[in-house]
């Protein structure tokens, strides 16, 4: 962005930034997919007249969404060739990403996974829709599709995230509970306190990416579960260190192998226990969190 920063169009980006990033990434799932996307949107925009433009966040959300579903596209059929299990990009978030319920739910490992379901179009028109309240008329313009129609896809959408997602909202504080519970356990190796906090019917997912060991199925149940991790941190030939933090707006787990990011571990809690347990090791997942400051997202 070499224009100076009194220009027009750099104020506009620069304002809504944040937003663009978030649209992008929760509909590809990427943040380093994002980025490119927010460079692509920008080179489109300070070619815009304007002076044309009556609502500069609507087109700048527009040329995001229209950017996202065609990357979204070429991505799906990467993701067919990945190794194992595909898990979003962890970010690391700033406190009041997690004080937005809404928010912080939108952008959870779990309900993301949720969207990993949806088609490209429906999941730019749930995202927009709503996480961001967008009105029909705009994400039609968004996605290139009828009011009509993308009525009928934002009530398909709805529909089909809503039997997936969790059934209750959690509080971060439970949330965050659970996950010193199950901190404390990994560090001493406690296999009993590790099963106290895992519930019966867990699902475990890891995303080495073919890089790094991980399962390359979901594994499911507590006591598999709880081997499978204790054993793999066993394994690993180094000194394993946990370190609370807040990642897509909730309560996650950086780990560390001899003081170097080996992966971050995210959760979803039901019933003070916890039922999904996400694990992403893939290197190329894991730059952003060692090198950049949380982000506002909005």
């Amino acid at each position: 962005m070499s224009k100076h920063a009194t220009d027009p169009a750099t104020e506009a980006f620069v304002a809504h930034r944040n937003l663009l990033f978030t649209v992008a990434y929760e509909v590809l799932g990427s943040a380093a997919d994002a980025e490119d996307i927010l460079q692509e949107t920008w080179l489109r925009w300070v070619d815009v007249d304007l002076a044309q433009v009556r609502d500069q966040r609507a087109y700048l959300v527009r040329i995001t969404t229209r950017l996202s579903l065609n990357r979204l596209r070429t991505m799906t059929r990467r993701k067919e060739a990945y190794v194992g299990s595909w898990l979003p990009e962890p970010v690391l978030t700033t406190p009041d990403v997690a004080e937005d319920v809404e928010l912080a739910e939108s952008v959870s490992m779990a309900l993301m996974l949720v969207l990993e379901t949806l088609s490209p179009t429906e999941r730019a028109v749930f995202v927009l829709r709503e996480v961001f309240d967008v009105d029909y008329d705009e994400i039609a313009a968004a996605v290139d599709k009828s009011t009509a129609a993308v009525r009928q896809i934002a009530h398909r959408a709805r529909r089909h995230v809503d039997a997936r997602r969790p059934r209750k909202m959690v509080s971060q504080s439970e949330t965050r509970a659970a996950l010193e519970s199950f901190q404390r356990a990994l560090q001493s190796g406690d296999l009993q306190g590790v099963l106290d906090v895992l519930a019966p019917q867990i699902v475990f997912m890891a995303d080495g990416g073919g890089v790094k060991q991980a399962a390359l199925r979901p594994v499911i149940g507590a006591d598999k579960v709880a081997r499978y991790i204790l054993g793999g941190t066993g394994k690993r030939g180094g000194r394993i260190t946990t370190e609370p933090a807040v990642a897509n707006g909730n309560p996650a787990l950086v780990v560390r192998l001899n003081g170097e990011i080996d992966g971050v571990m995210a959760v979803r809690v039901e019933d003070a226990r916890i039922i999904g347990l996400y694990y992403v090791r893939n290197p190329e997942k894991l730059t952003r969190v060692e090198s950049e400051t949380p982000l506002t997202l909005r």
